[in-house]
């Protein structure tokens, strides 16, 4: 696929800015809103923040040697005007980011995967893209990099030609998927599941639902639909989009489906997995049934993109967790680490707590549990709950931090310490073989 030249000409007729004092003809480089990442040639683009205004760093970008800067009219200061820098003015830069980067996606021949979810985006991404790079020139976020101002930026990658981009979408309020869908104008949609990470932003799990649901908007019949068959929520809101639909779960009638599962602990997950294509044994690394669902949706957006399925189980082998998503570190003394502690959730952190509760060589278990955050009027029974599930995991000790003792429950008044020293003598006694879940 052709490259796409962003000169300053063109970036400023797609925003419907003012191009002042540079060479229409000019080509930028990268585009960036933290001008202490800025190259020679790149493009700057002066955001306001609750704490900064790029605007103030305007006459830094100019000595930096940045092709030019997005600006707001009348918000730059005349030295910086005179320093030599390109400007194209603008109403509002947050809005011209957006807007360039949805003149980026619809110039690009690119196939887009949008993925929304309360948990598993990222692991789904980084799957999906693993599977479809063995046959494909692919792109995906940078990092974490996937709301109104990282979503952007990582659409900038189309400029190279790529047959596939990969993006995750994230949200904690309603309207913001809204917002995303329209930039990225997305080929596939991947919804993996509901959970209640955000609800204190939220009414109840329903009304993240119908946020997340926002998914499914200015679809076409030719877009494409990728959802958890095993959540009611979700397909619920699914019947009511206006393209082509792939399931994915362990439901009977799944388009994609997993049966004769099984979960190896802290080795992994394995499952017989029936496609449209034909069916394949698929073997992970990658820990609990949970994950099983993100490879699922993974290998149904891989074999949309014609993806030959012993590719897929191949790949699929050789899986790692992405850095604090369920990430196996083997320590020294037959100590096992478990470390699941980005952006914690109740649902997320009960599919953790399974996975120690479904390894048998471990003679001893610890769970060091964060308090979870933006749960709202929810927060003490999620967490009584989950300090049962704790208990029922066969977790001997956990250390919550700070030190209320927010998971305890009738269930699970003693496994619950709120104490860091009493885990650290309980770690070094213990026998050596320990399997130890971290949400924080």
């Amino acid at each position: 696929m052709s490259q796409i030249r962003l000169t300053l000409g063109w970036i400023a007729e797609a925003v419907g800015g003012r191009l002042r004092g540079a060479d229409p003809d000019l080509e930028a480089g990268d585009v960036v809103t933290d001008s202490r990442a800025l190259r020679r040639g790149d493009l700057f683009v002066a955001l306001r923040g609750p704490r900064f205004d790029g605007h103030a760093f305007v006459g830094e970008v100019a000595a930096t040697g940045a092709s030019a800067a997005i600006v707001e009219t009348g918000a730059t200061a005349p030295e910086a005007r005179n320093a030599g820098l390109g400007l194209i003015e603008v109403p509002d830069t947050l809005i011209a980011l957006q807007t360039l980067a949805r003149a980026v996606r619809v110039a690009a021949a690119t196939r887009v995967v949008a993925i929304t979810g309360s948990a598993g985006k990222t692991t789904t991404k980084e799957t999906a893209a693993a599977f479809l790079a063995t046959r494909l020139r692919v792109v995906k976020n940078k990092g974490n990099l996937n709301n109104h101002i990282g979503l952007p930026l990582s659409l900038m990658q189309l400029r190279s030609g790529p047959d596939a981009a990969v993006m995750e979408l994230g949200m904690n309020h309603p309207g913001e998927i809204r917002t995303l869908v329209q930039i990225a104008r997305p080929d596939v949609r991947v919804w993996t599941n509901v959970g209640d990470a955000h609800l204190g932003f939220f009414q109840s799990p329903d009304a993240i639902a119908d946020a997340k649901a926002e998914i499914l908007e200015e679809a076409t019949p030719a877009s494409v639909l990728v959802c958890n068959a095993d959540d009611p929520r979700v397909m619920a809101r699914s019947r009511s989009f206006a393209g082509r639909t792939i399931t994915f779960g362990t439901t009977a009638g799944a388009t994609v489906r997993a049966s004769e599962v099984e979960d190896r602990g802290l080795d992994g997950v394995s499952a017989r997995v029936a496609t449209p294509s034909g069916d394949v044994r698929i073997d992970t690394p990658l820990i609990g049934r949970g994950n099983l669902s993100n490879v699922l949706a993974a290998v149904a957006v891989a074999g949309d993109f014609g993806i030959p399925l012993p590719v897929i189980a191949e790949q699929a082998a050789s899986l790692a967790a992405a850095d604090r998503r369920g990430a196996v570190r083997r320590l020294r003394h037959g100590v096992v680490l478990i470390d699941d502690s980005y952006n914690s959730s109740p649902s997320a952190l009960r599919v953790a707590l399974d996975v120690v509760a479904h390894d048998r060589r471990a003679t001893g278990k610890v769970a060091v549990l964060g308090e979870m955050l933006e749960l709202g009027d929810h927060s003490v029974t999620l967490h009584r709950e989950c300090g049962s599930a704790a208990a029922s995991a066969g977790v001997s000790s956990g250390a919550p931090f700070p030190t209320r003792r927010a998971y305890a429950s009738a269930r699970a008044p003693t496994t619950i310490s709120n104490s860091p020293q009493i885990l650290s003598r309980r770690a070094t006694i213990v026998s050596p073989k320990l399997a130890l879940g971290m949400r924080g």
